[in-house]
């Protein structure tokens, strides 16, 4: 792809700047491990991270991503596995999704790791070092896993370094024996966040440590040369004041330092934080690029207009840096939980608004089965074509330059007349470039037919295009009364439209 710095023009797509594609970004995320049991079965033999077609990553490029995360590609050892084989319910759980699943497959969990080197069966010690190349010569960054709170039962480091984790004593392992385990003839803890017991395939590692702290900063500066960013396992569970309330452990700040470390090195280098508890803002300022919104996430799930957008009321710089979802390994299915419309209109909301647009593996595709991470095979389902158009066009708009370079705005959604209460069901914003080229984004995010008059400031040669519609079987008449200050719009039940003005 060429590496033009020309100006920008109205309507311009992403493929003609790739550069812009750093802001706003979008996110590709993959299971490596079904991935990779796929193409072997394909193959006849164990495949490897080389095995991944070139024509992949050409792909991913031309659609206008700008990362791609690998998902669990670091070695996994045998005690996670048999715990997952095992563990009451889990089994059961996997069965439910893939009833034919046979032990094997179910490969243990892959934020139960063993050492942070590329899984023996994914190829040899070069492999993650070439997939890196292979991803930056398509214009795109790789994104892997870190996990900062725990680590296997069986990481090298329980033998040579016990120090390094949270231990335990016989009244602990007597009173909570769900987040204790013995290892040997000692007692450690478990890994856990403070409101539910401890993952029993995990130990806790130990920052009250300052060795341990030192050796963990080393350990992701070794990382961070094989990959561009890290998205980093519940970050918010070693803040100090979590870290304190979970252990009764007092710490030293951990990621501030560690970022800056990391950064005095690679410059360029991502974090991107899974967290929950309202405490995203606390790792923006700590130094993470972006940060789950979780938030956004649920207000969609739970279909509040008004929460919704006051979530957009935030200041722009933090929604900058928020990584939007509406699926990923840990979410069920949004094809699953979404009636197909509300899908629609959910994911225009999600992705159309700045931040860090994180895609996943199989939700193009319209599945509505979750793949558990201890498992290394998805179930079989039938791809949904209706779901494969939407997300073919939406893709097409996100490559609009205008919505990475653009200047975002809310827009007020008034009353198209007195009495009009169906305008509360309305959100809608516009990106605007240097030019004052414009494409503006409404939906009506309810079940009923719905009115509103958007207020968007334009000239008077004001032309609206339609880019993007859920009104497949109208024309344009559901935009009327248009004039310097605003239009009014009529869209049915969950139904969208983005204009290009």
């Amino acid at each position: 792809m060429p590496k033009t710095k020309a100006k920008l023009k109205p309507g311009d797509r992403a493929e003609t700047l790739p550069n812009m594609l750093l802001t706003n970004p979008s996110l590709y995320q993959v299971n490596t491990r079904v991935w990779l049991s796929e193409l072997s079965r394909e193959l006849g033999r164990q495949a490897t991270l080389d095995d991944i077609p070139d024509e992949f990553f050409e792909k991913l490029a031309q659609r206008g991503f700008a990362w791609i995360y690998f998902l669990s590609v670091w070695q996994t050892g045998k005690i996670g596995q048999k715990i997952s084989q095992s563990h009451p319910g889990w089994k059961e759980s996997f069965r439910e999704d893939v009833p034919d699943l046979k032990d094997d497959e179910i490969c243990g969990s892959g934020f139960a790791i063993t050492k942070y080197t590329l899984h023996e069966h994914f190829g040899d010690s070069g492999a993650l070092k070439r997939l890196h190349n292979r991803a930056n010569q398509f214009g795109l960054k790789l994104m892997l896993d870190f996990v900062p709170n725990h680590t296997a039962i069986d990481h090298v480091w329980v033998e040579s370094h016990p120090e390094y984790f949270v231990k335990g004593d016989e009244g602990a392992i007597e009173a909570a024996p769900q987040n204790y385990i013995r290892v040997g003839t000692e007692i450690f803890a478990h890994g856990r966040d403070p409101y539910f017991d401890g993952w029993p395939d995990t130990l806790q590692l130990n920052y009250g440590n300052p060795e341990f702290c030192s050796a963990m900063r080393q350990e992701i500066a070794r990382i961070a040369t094989s990959c561009d960013g890290l998205r980093c396992d519940m970050a918010m569970l070693i803040l100090p004041d979590v870290f304190l309330r979970t252990w009764n452990i007092d710490i030293e700040p951990f990621w501030n330092i560690t970022i800056g470390s990391i950064r005095n090195e690679h410059p360029d280098f991502t974090f991107m934080a899974e967290v929950y508890w309202d405490r995203e803002w606390d790792l923006q300022q700590l130094g993470f690029d972006f940060t789950y919104d979780k938030r956004l996430y649920d207000r969609l799930r739970e279909g509040n207009v008004r929460k919704i957008r006051d979530h957009f009321l935030a200041d722009i710089e933090y929604q900058k840096r928020s990584a939007r979802f509406l699926e990923n390994h840990d979410e069920p299915r949004a094809a699953g939980i979404f009636p197909f419309e509300q899908h629609k209109a959910a994911a225009v909301l999600t992705y159309l608004c700045p931040g860090l647009r994180f895609l996943h593996q199989g939700q193009f595709e319209g599945f509505r089965k979750r793949v558990s991470v201890h498992i290394s095979r998805k179930p079989t389902e039938p791809v949904d074509k209706n779901v494969e158009m939407f997300y073919d066009e939406l893709l097409s708009c996100l490559k609009l330059q205008v919505v990475h370079a653009g200047t975002w705005t809310l827009l007020e959604c008034a009353p198209a007349w007195e009495g009009n209460w169906t305008s509360e069901c309305f959100i809608a914003f516009s990106w605007t470039d240097e030019n004052g080229y414009k494409v503006c984004a409404i939906v009506n995010y309810s079940d009923t037919q719905a009115q509103s008059y958007v207020r968007a400031p334009v000239s008077k040669d004001l032309r609206l295009t339609h880019i993007f519609s859920s009104e497949t079987s109208r024309t344009p008449l559901q935009i009327t009364n248009v004039s310097e200050a605003g239009f009014t719009v009529d869209l049915s039940p969950w139904g969208f439209i983005v204009l290009e003005m």
